[in-house]
């Protein structure tokens, strides 16, 4: 792993540390490759993923960028949480800069009607 990775994790364990995501409020989980975003659900209290989201689910990528794929992908999970009854989370970014991507996962999901 490089430098960057390994104060990546820090900083993730860190914010670990301190959010908990439970049935009611489950934890909503970024994770940011150079290519792709996966989201999830997760509920710690059970340690199981409620739902999950990635760009093959998103209908249409061509012509958009990554951050507007992004966007994408968190109206569907928003989508994907009122399904199974959760309107409030809590976000967890992991350990990445609010920005770019991960904000825009998390307007997304704003938008449709996820609270955190």
């Amino acid at each position: 792993m490089n430098e960057k990775n390994i104060k990546r994790e820090r900083r993730h364990k860190r914010t670990r540390a301190k959010i908990i995501g439970t049935a009611l409020i489950p934890r909503l989980n970024v994770f940011r490759s150079n290519d792709r975003v996966f989201i999830q659900l997760i509920d710690d209290s059970l340690g199981k993923t409620l739902a999950s989201v990635n760009k093959k689910e998103v209908k249409s990528t061509k012509g958009k960028n990554k951050t507007e794929v992004a966007f994408e992908m968190g109206k569907l999970m928003a989508d994907k949480a009122k399904k199974i009854n959760i309107e409030k989370i809590v976000f967890d970014k992991g350990g990445y800069r609010y920005h770019g991507r991960v904000k825009a996962v998390a307007e997304g999901a704003r938008e449709n009607g996820l609270k955190f």
